[in-house]
């Protein structure tokens, strides 16, 4: 599919992810967002959890109370975004209306990435230490959290990487492990506390966890089933990761 058809897609019948935020601005309520969506429960919880980790503040609060108890509504970034969108509606089909040729906008797709990897954080570049053809990239993720990459030296330079440079890092699920507290971890690894928020038990193996940091931000990582068994929610545990498993990207 081409860039013009995908953006005309897009824009026309909303893209889930903006389309979840006006489902929960209408209803107040997450069941009846995702009913509206289109979306289970945990599929919707999972894109609200991307959307708040790609932001520095979250664009969905839960509420207490309200129709039908509890729920959830957007913040004043989450109406300020949904307001954003609902412009570049109206810049759409100007934009494709007056484009002579598509072979840019074809170019443009080709670059545009989407990822596999279930966490996606948003961060900045606190500092970075060279050593050899390797760096290691110190990150902050707001709320006094902080996490490393470890990336090429050539990789810092393409991504044009400098301190304050806001990036997103990536780990896929299956890099994390979860661990009780007090469980010794390698001093090389990153190491972050988290709550535990959801559970899901899945057969064949592995299962999920869903954590919340204190930042609000969310990770998700992929635990053997006997082990995911001894997990409780609301329990506080460490996740690690190596920082060579941190992926890092950079807006364009």
């Amino acid at each position: 599919m081409s860039l013009p058809t995908v953006l005309s897609h897009y824009l026309t019948h909303r893209p889930q992810r903006i389309a979840l935020l006006a489902h929960i601005n209408e209803q107040g309520s997450i069941t009846r967002a995702a009913k509206a969506a289109g979306l289970s429960y945990k599929a919707t919880w999972d894109a609200i959890a991307e959307l708040n980790n790609l932001t520095l503040h979250p664009l969905v609060e839960r509420s207490v109370g309200g129709r039908g108890g509890g729920g959830a509504r957007l913040s004043e970034e989450g109406l300020r975004v949904l307001r954003l969108y609902q412009r570049l509606q109206a810049l759409h089909a100007q934009l494709l209306g007056a484009a002579q040729d598509n072979a840019d906008l074809d170019l443009l797709g080709r670059l545009m990435l989407h990822t596999s990897a279930r966490n996606q954080l948003a961060a900045t570049v606190a500092s970075i230490e060279h050593a050899g053809i390797n760096d290691m990239v110190h990150l902050d993720l707001g709320g006094g959290l902080s996490l490393r990459a470890a990336i090429t030296h050539d990789s810092t330079d393409r991504l044009k990487l400098v301190a304050g440079a806001p990036v997103v890092a990536l780990m896929k699920a299956g890099w994390l492990t979860v661990h009780a507290l007090g469980e010794a971890i390698p001093d090389t690894a990153n190491a972050l506390t988290a709550t535990v928020e959801a559970l899901e038990l899945a057969a064949p193996g592995p299962g999920e966890v869903r954590l919340n940091l204190s930042n609000g931000q969310t990770l998700c990582a992929l635990v053997d089933n006997p082990r995911l068994a001894g997990l409780e929610r609301d329990t506080t545990v460490t996740v690690s990761f190596d920082p060579g498993s941190v992926l890092l990207g950079r807006p364009l």
